[in-house]
């Protein structure tokens, strides 16, 4: 199988910006620290600020009428985040959860506005960013509604793969501390229907664990499952 060597040159999702344009946007950020367990917006909140993550790690969460939580993303270093309704008000439509101690920088609509209006480059490069953003959500959406949850579950892994992998002798070893919980609310099944499919998928041969953590051994095996399109990375992230 195919080794995930993109993962650990992985730019964020700000990789659409070019080193100017970033600098663009570095100079009007407003840097703040935030502890794990607060959070940077709730669902509902005004969404007047977009948040680069400077250091750490925030999960974007979206609760059930019964009170499940879903995560829909993971979010780290060099990756922006919140909702980009610019040139008009609107409100967060997740929740945005510190997972681990984050510096960030946050961005106010009003300074973004006034940078896209002078630097026309900007512009597009921004315009580049908002299009991967929107089809990270499209293809996340798929995943959980296309091919079941076998199917949600091998697309989380090789996402979880091509954010988190690292090379490993069996195949691709997933670095970060993944539980059975964290599966299930990431494709909105049980833990235990998420140990059944794990069992399966370790019979199969396509992952095995180490220390607690995942390998990917087969990569095609999930391809299969997933009906895998092969997204680019900057797509086919966590």
């Amino acid at each position: 199988m195919g080794l995930y060597h993109q993962a650990t040159d992985y730019r964020g999702n700000t990789g659409s910006f070019s080193e100017t344009n970033m600098k663009h946007l570095k100079d009007i950020m407003k840097d703040r620290m935030f502890e794990e367990g607060s959070h940077l917006f709730w669902e509902s909140d005004v969404a007047d600020k977009l948040f680069y993550i400077k250091k750490g790690r925030v999960k974007l969460t979206k609760s059930t009428d019964e009170g499940k939580e879903m995560i829909l993303y993971m979010y780290q270093t060099d990756d922006m985040l919140g909702q980009a309704d610019l040139f008009s008000s609107a409100q967060h439509s997740f929740t945005a959860e510190v997972i681990e101690d984050t510096e960030v920088g946050v961005i106010e609509h009003k300074d973004l506005e006034m940078l896209i209006c002078q630097h026309g480059d900007f512009a597009i490069d921004f315009m580049k960013w908002m299009g991967i953003h929107h089809r990270l959500t499209q293809t996340k959406f798929r995943d959980l509604m296309m091919y079941g949850k076998p199917g949600a579950l091998c697309s989380t892994l090789i996402r979880l793969g091509n954010t988190y992998g690292e090379p490993h002798a069996q195949g691709t070893l997933i670095q970060k501390k993944i539980t059975h919980t964290d599966l299930s609310n990431m494709i909105g099944a049980t833990r235990e229907s998420v140990n059944r499919m794990l069992s399966d998928l370790r019979k199969k041969g396509a992952v095995d664990y180490e220390n607690g953590l995942i390998i990917i051994t087969n990569l095609t095996i999930l391809q299969e499952i997933c009906h895998c399109e092969h997204c680019p990375n900057e797509i086919c992230r966590i």
